[in-house]
């Protein structure tokens, strides 16, 4: 596909990134001076290409060199727009530009993508390229070209308009609380340590501020549904799941793979889930199990503090990344140099966490909302994965190869945070410190995977019943998340919370069917991590020739180089399950603290 800008938002994703011999200083505000937000100068760039004369395969390589260069100036200047747009909700000329893009410049982009797609598939030279070396990008443009109707152009542009609606609601939740206004973010200290009344109170507090919006939201992914069902249709799709599965070049499974995976999370992970929730409550002395105690720490436990300022996050990762190997270590510190590094926590920025390419610049840019948890030190080790798979991707020769499958994408960011936990002793000095940091990360991985096939499978029901009412939407939702996240957990009378819980996951919105690639890579991750226990450095040199692979193999190629499989099948589940099991029982019994004979453990 001719990827002049990536059609997914930047949320937890990279977009493929270019190193130069010299670093260009990013302001990261918009910037009206970039020559191609001129609608007309950047139509004659494009023209000039899709213009050229291709005479013989050597013409044909040269001006996919070309066109690289347009397509990552291209990215560059859309990626300025929308980190500033992501950093300040509330930056007029961020909006402003955010607009030009999406519904002036994006229609434009879009039409000569397809048009330079077309005159390269068509190319009476394409047979004579190198097949090893392009057989993924003619595979891609090949798809790109079946795939593209005129008029999805306007739909996907309105689809773009609610996204940001999305975002504007969500970056704008905040809650009162003892006299100030709170993000969520920083809520989650309340619900981790506060008197349980005060939980309640505070969990309550933040729920009724998403219920106020929720007719907003449901009204947004009811439009949301009606346009993307629209577009699946136009493209010759009776559903959008099919559409989007073609989109997204998901050749190697299938939905069918999807729904085992759910089946198998469900038989081998969800009771394993189930079993911690119920140590936890145990360990809170309760006699049932509310929502509100899912964060708390037991009595004695204090929340993980692993850094008080930000910039302690980023020099202590740093230091992480350079133990692990010199050339990651040398990826963030360039980025903190050059400034490329949002990470507190404030109002008017949007959700969650991303990493974006700045192909030009030659670096990438993070952003997250950073509170001083242990949760923002995996975070950013996290979004520091995906920048340094953005580094390991510069030798590829094209724009299109120097970006990745999200299923290998994520395999560089969760191998990133499993690779570095032997290392996180520069944030927690006590070994108990430590032990519970990286047990806490275990028992994260457990609790996520069945919550990621709940996200997966309700958008599975979305698309494949488009016609559903907002509150069949709802019941579905709390259908999915009882059997499969809140086992041993007291939900009566909080119905009306548990069913809008998925609105606050952004993916739903932004990137449909953007999740089951968290599953998939998490497995490859454990598989890493359990080959890095037993050979660090040949794990580690499989793991970064496969990252610098990109998009120029097929993915279980790329998985294979890792040293790892691409496996989605139940007895995969079980044993990658298992090893995580087996390492918490060795913490477990490394961690035991006793009190007057008691054990004591979260």
């Amino acid at each position: 596909m001719m990827m002049f800008m990536d059609d997914q938002p930047v949320i937890e994703y990279v977009l493929p990134v270019e190193m130069m011999d010299h670093l260009l200083a990013l302001e990261l505000k918009a910037d009206e001076q970039h020559p191609l937000l001129d609608k007309h100068r950047l139509e004659m760039r494009l023209k000039g290409l899709l213009q050229q004369e291709i005479n013989s395969v050597e013409d044909l390589e040269e001006w996919l060199q070309e066109e690289s260069a347009l397509i990552e100036e291209v990215q560059e200047m859309a990626a300025r727009i929308h980190i500033s747009f992501n950093c300040d909700h509330g930056d007029a000329k961020a909006k402003e530009q955010y607009d030009h893009l999406n519904e002036s410049l994006l229609p434009l982009i879009k039409r000569y993508g397809f048009l330079l797609d077309k005159k390269f598939v068509n190319s009476p030279y394409l047979k004579e390229l190198d097949q090893e070396r392009y057989g993924e990008l003619i595979r891609s443009r090949q798809n790109a070209v079946s795939l593209f109707k005129e008029e999805n152009i306007p739909l996907e542009i309105k689809e773009r308009q609610l996204i940001k609606q999305y975002n504007e609601i969500i970056g704008g939740l905040t809650v009162e609380w003892e006299g100030e206004e709170r993000t969520f973010q920083q809520m989650q200290t309340v619900l981790q340590h506060a008197p349980r009344k005060v939980r309640e109170k505070a969990w309550r507090a933040m729920w009724d501020t998403v219920l106020k919006e929720e007719e907003k939201l449901n009204g947004l992914m009811s439009e949301l549904i009606g346009l993307r069902q629209q577009i699946a249709q136009n493209a010759g799709f009776d559903n959008y799941r099919d559409y989007i599965y073609r989109k997204y070049e998901r050749f190697d499974y299938t939905p069918e793979d999807s729904h085992r995976l759910y089946e198998a999370i469900k038989k081998y992970v969800v009771p394993a889930t189930s079993r911690l929730q119920q140590e936890h409550r145990a360990a809170l002395g309760l006699a049932d199990y509310k929502p509100w105690d899912i964060p708390a720490m037991v009595p004695g436990e204090t929340p993980l503090k692993p850094f008080e300022q930000v910039e302690q996050l980023i020099e202590g990762t740093i230091e992480i990344f350079e133990r692990l190997d010199a050339q990651f270590g040398f990826v963030l510190k360039e980025m903190k140099e050059e400034g490329l590094l949002d990470l507190e926590n404030r109002k008017r920025k949007s959700p969650g966490g991303f990493c974006s390419h700045l192909p030009v610049t030659g670096l990438s840019f993070i952003f997250m909302h950073a509170t001083g948890s242990g949760r923002d030190v995996t975070t950013f080790i996290h979004e520091g994965g995906h920048a340094v798979h953005n580094y390991l991707m510069q030798t590829q020769p094209l724009a299109s190869y120097r970006s990745a499958d999200k299923e290998v994408a994520e395999l560089a960011s969760m191998g990133m945070e499993l690779l570095t936990m032997d290392k996180w002793d520069v944030f927690y000095k006590e070994p108990a410190q430590l032990e519970r940091a990286q047990r806490e990360q275990l028992e994260s991985i457990i609790s996520f995977f069945p919550w990621a096939m709940v996200v997966d499978q309700f958008q599975h029901w979305l698309y494949e019943h488009p016609e559903h009412t907002p509150e069949e939407r709802k019941a579905k939702f709390r259908e999915l998340a009882q059997e499969m996240s809140y086992h041993g957990v007291d939900t009566r009378g909080l119905e009306e919370v548990l069913e809008v819980r998925w609105m606050l996951q952004p993916h739903i919105f932004e990137a449909p069917f953007y999740y089951i690639e968290y599953v998939i890579a998490q497995l490859g991750a454990l598989e890493l991590w359990a080959d890095y226990q037993q050979d660090p450095q040949a794990t580690l040199t499989r793991f970064k020739r496969a990252l610098a692979l990109g998009g120029s193999k097929p993915l279980p190629e790329i998985y294979r180089q890792a040293g790892i499989a691409f496996d989605l099948s139940e007895g995969h589940v079980a044993d990658m399950v298992s090893k995580i099991e087996q390492a918490l029982q060795k913490l477990e019994e490394h961690e035991k603290v006793n009190v007057n004979g008691v054990s004591k453990r979260r």
